[in-house]
């Protein structure tokens, strides 16, 4: 029977996604390998690769189609031997004439008499019945058991979906041990297994959306109905970002460290090295620096280099940090692996390449997700300090100020004037306690203020 191609899961945590581009054609053959189509998930538009070799029997799915869900069938995939006859997904042939009210009879008496004779042939449809069976969600997809294929017909599995029956604890009645009508309705509510109770816990993603986020949209569109307005509506990301902060907020107890770093010396030493480096087309920046001094920091104080895991507490040995990135309409967090191994000039390299391919969202999942720490640096835009929200499951998050030039007291009592960055740190108080924030933030600092213990 034909293949049905399925809409991938491209993360872990992808749910639906938008199927931007086919990249293939109805009557296209195929192999393993081959690029079918682009999609886009809340992150990143990814090109989605064949598995098998066949031909492209059918296209379900229009390019620009947003919310598909994952393991929706998006084509149907012809082997060899097999024709566009053998679909089942919908028919070309012309309706006959015929009252509405009887639609729904006929449909249901044509399914009785296809499954009776067992053949996936579909019989001729109405125009109704044509426009429901080119929708994706028509019927559920064919259960698999073992890994093969149970044989329902498209009637007895929405029946099933209708009354929550697993069709793997049916037997079937019809041609070949084939699932009709007669059994799902036959069946009786004990035939269906009891729930797993794991697969009642939602994502964090789901848990967020469904907790209370401010007053209705009803409510909030009737308060500015006299005035005038643009409505925006929410793409992928701005959906994840909305549900994972709110997750954030509602549900990790923050607590909030803060310095002031003095950045003369880094300054100084900056300006020396791209000096130095110029020559290979290296220009480092003072991220670059706050990078490798967090690095090093959580390899100084390793109980800080740490994430919350639901029921425990996973301690990561390298320094693994996410840095923000702002793109429009929203941000990535890539992350740089093994950043204490790194020279600055690899680090800065790495995050020119990962900031320009988060711009174009051209990131993979994996150059995005983990990471045990975060950096957020807005000084850039002129913003003197502020507080980051933690992005789970880190454990931390440090948000960095703009360097100014500032009245300070000399070491020798006299004052003087030095450009100091303030930072605050944002941390799980689940998974790093105050004392060792504190250690944590005080290591930072000594990196920053003292450039040349990065070098060694």
């Amino acid at each position: 029977m034909p293949t049905e191609i399925l809409m991938p899961a491209l993360s872990p945590t992808m749910e639906e996604g938008t199927l931007a581009k086919w990249l293939v054609n109805e009557g296209d053959t195929v192999s393993a390998g081959d690029l079918l189509a682009e999609i886009e998930t809340d992150k990143a538009t990814m090109e989605f690769e064949a598995v098998d070799e066949g031909v492209i029997g059918k296209i379900l799915v229009e390019e620009g189609t947003e919310g598909v869900k994952v393991n929706t069938a998006i084509a149907v995939l012809l082997e060899e031997g097999e024709s566009a006859d053998d679909i089942d997904a919908d028919s070309d042939k012309p309706a006959p004439a015929k009252d509405k009210k009887d639609d729904g009879a006929e449909k249901e008496s044509k399914e009785e008499a296809k499954e009776t004779s067992g053949s996936d042939e579909p019989a001729e449809d109405s125009k109704e019945d044509k426009a429901d069976k080119g929708k994706v969600t028509s019927a559920p997809p064919a259960p698999q058991q073992d890994g093969k294929r149970i044989f329902a017909s498209p009637l007895a599995r929405r029946i099933a979906a209708d009354k929550g029956l697993d069709l793997r604890e049916i037997e079937g009645s019809g041609p070949k041990g084939r699932i009709v009508k007669a059994d799902v309705e036959a069946a009786r509510p004990a035939d269906k297994p009891a729930p797993d109770a794991r697969a009642e816990t939602k994502a964090p993603a789901q848990a967020a959306t469904a907790m209370p986020t401010g007053p209705a949209t009803e409510t909030v569109l009737k308060m500015y109905e006299t005035r005038a307005f643009e409505e925006m509506k929410l793409d992928g990301m701005r959906k994840t970002i909305a549900a994972r902060l709110t997750e954030a907020k509602q549900t990790i107890p923050h607590f909030y460290l803060r310095r002031d770093i003095r950045l003369d010396a880094l300054l100084k030493l900056r300006s020396e090295m791209n000096a130095g480096l110029e020559s290979r087309g290296v220009k480092l920046s003072v991220n670059d620096f706050i990078i490798k001094a967090c690095a090093n920091a959580l390899q100084a104080v390793p109980d800080a280099n740490a994430v919350w895991a639901g029921d425990r507490i996973l301690k990561l040995e390298p320094s693994d940090v996410a840095v923000a990135v702002a793109i429009e309409g929203g941000l990535f967090t890539p992350v740089i692996q093994d950043a204490e191994k790194k020279s600055l000039s690899a680090l800065s390299a790495e995050m020119k390449d990962l900031a320009t391919r988060a711009r174009d969202r051209k990131l993979a999942p994996h150059e995005y997700q983990g990471g045990s720490f975060a950096i957020s640096n807005l000084g850039m835009f002129g913003i003197d300090n502020f507080d980051a929200v933690i992005n789970p499951p880190h454990g931390a998050i440090l948000a960095v100020g703009a360097g100014v030039k500032r009245p300070v007291v000399g070491k020798d009592g006299e004052l003087t004037t030095a450009t100091v960055m303030s930072v605050t740190l944002s941390v799980d108080h689940r998974v790093i306690d105050g004392a060792l924030g504190s250690e944590l933030l005080q290591v930072i600092t000594e990196q920053i203020e003292n450039p040349l213990a990065m070098l060694a």
